[in-house]
């Protein structure tokens, strides 16, 4: 087999697909996102309105999927969920104010250098890629936040995501979480 051959076939997939997950997962996985979502969300729009602070940033609903969703998956975990939006919120804000004249530039080195430093860090978490990139492509809001855009939204919305998680998931005999703190 010649090298586009092999590379091509790798594309094929060697598994099959997993089972659908029982109906009851799905409604409190369904829960926990409703609640979780609610919280940040009642805050950004009640007790924010009218300031420069925001609470509601597009990675929180992917953050959502995995913590409500995917809670064994090690992506999910607390260490994970926080660290990785706090990091990669500094890296982000740090792009932007150091690239803005260059977008482009900015933008890809905030994801970039906020998924090599979640994994040095054992705190990959993907929507943190998004909160990076937030950093550099969001309002003037954003922008006019710097770094406190890593405290709130970034790791307020998470720990109030994450206490969501925490009493949300374990109500069911069937779930538990998280499966570690640190």
């Amino acid at each position: 087999m010649g090298f586009w051959s092999v590379y091509f076939s790798k594309m094929k997939g060697v598994t099959p697909s997993p089972p659908r997950a029982p109906f009851s997962e799905i409604v409190w996985s369904w829960i926990g996102a409703f609640l979780g979502i609610a919280a940040v969300a009642y805050i950004h729009y009640n007790l924010l309105a009218g300031t420069d602070l925001v609470m509601v940033i597009g990675s929180f609903g992917a953050s959502a999927v995995l913590i409500y969703g995917a809670i064994k998956s090690p992506l999910a975990q607390p260490r994970n969920l926080v660290g990785g939006h706090i990091i990669s919120a500094i890296i982000g804000v740090t792009c932007y104010k150091l690239f803005h004249s260059e977008m482009w530039l900015a933008a890809a080195l905030a994801v970039s250098t906020a998924i090599a430093v979640m994994h040095a860090t054992r705190t990959l978490h993907p929507p943190g890629g998004a909160t990076a990139l937030i950093a550099v492509i969001g309002s003037e809001k954003v922008h006019h936040l710097g770094y406190l855009y890593a405290l709130v939204p970034a790791g307020l919305g998470a720990i109030i995501m994450l206490a969501v998680a925490v009493l949300v998931n374990n109500i069911p005999a069937s779930r538990r979480y998280p499966e570690y703190w640190i």
